[in-house]
């Protein structure tokens, strides 16, 4: 038997055939569905082993970004992304799809409360960023995507809306329970400031992960730098500079694979 990941995407969506690429390089069988095909039941998320919500701008971020797919996951599918999450199988949203996530209230889902918790609100500077940036891996070992990691890892942004906000204690029980995954940091791997934190997000925070460590969400695309010609200076980077983000889709791959094959 072969691992099966689902990207899901809707109108708008225009980060999934990277996403498949990431996941297929990682040794998936992966399927692009459209989020439709799922609620007239044609397919169903009980057949898959990962769960990939990719970026873009999902049914053209009418309202706030990620809120009506966000809608789409709490009310019309709740019932399969719960029997999902509850099976304990990866789910993966990068950008629009931690933003949906975020919205949907499955992450970071404190206390097990399936509510929403915190948002990704407009870049401080209100414009749409597009560039590479620096993370820092904060994770201690909670997270099933990141154990191989780099602690500073190099990787591209493209958002308007990536401020991670969330009320100050809250942040706090996320440091506490492991659930801060990535930090924005500057070249020598400190917390600063606009440019290195993009969009403003409070304690610089990049990405999460649920309190099992099997929901993992991230503003940064980690599918956009899986080979090392995606790397914007690759003709300076030798074989064994190459550092980039395959490592986080094997390590989906090979834990579905040791859990449910």
């Amino acid at each position: 038997m072969t691992v099966k990941t689902i990207v899901l995407r809707v109108d708008g969506t225009n980060c999934d055939v990277e996403l498949v690429e990431a996941f297929r390089q990682a040794g998936a069988q992966t399927e692009r569905i459209h989020i439709n095909e799922l609620i007239r039941e044609k397919y169903s998320l009980e057949e898959y082993h990962i769960l990939a919500i990719p970026g873009g701008f999902s049914y053209g971020d009418y309202v706030a970004a990620g809120k009506l797919l966000a809608n789409d996951l709490k009310y019309r599918l709740r019932k399969d992304v719960e029997q999902f999450i509850d099976q304990s199988k990866p789910i993966l949203g990068i950008c629009n799809g931690f933003q949906a996530l975020v919205k949907a209230g499955f992450l970071p889902a404190l206390d097990g409360r399936r509510e929403q918790q915190a948002t990704l609100a407009t870049n401080d500077k209100a414009l749409f960023i597009d560039r590479w940036i620096y993370l820092k891996h904060e994770n201690q070992g909670t997270c099933i995507f990141t154990k191989s990691l780099d602690n500073q890892l190099y990787v591209p942004v493209n958002h308007g809306e990536g401020k991670f906000v969330m009320k100050e204690s809250d942040i706090q029980r996320l440091e506490e329970s492991d659930q801060i995954v990535f930090r924005y940091v500057n070249p020598k791997g400190e917390l600063a400031g606009y440019p290195w934190n993009p969009n403003g997000s409070v304690s610089n925070i990049a990405g999460i992960c649920d309190e099992h460590g099997t929901i993992l969400g991230l503003m940064p695309h980690p599918e956009k730098y899986i080979h090392r010609y995606q790397h914007p200076f690759w003709t300076r980077l030798s074989e064994l500079e190459f550092s980039g983000w395959l490592p986080l889709f094997k390590n989906a791959v090979d834990y579905a694979r040791r859990r449910f094959l």
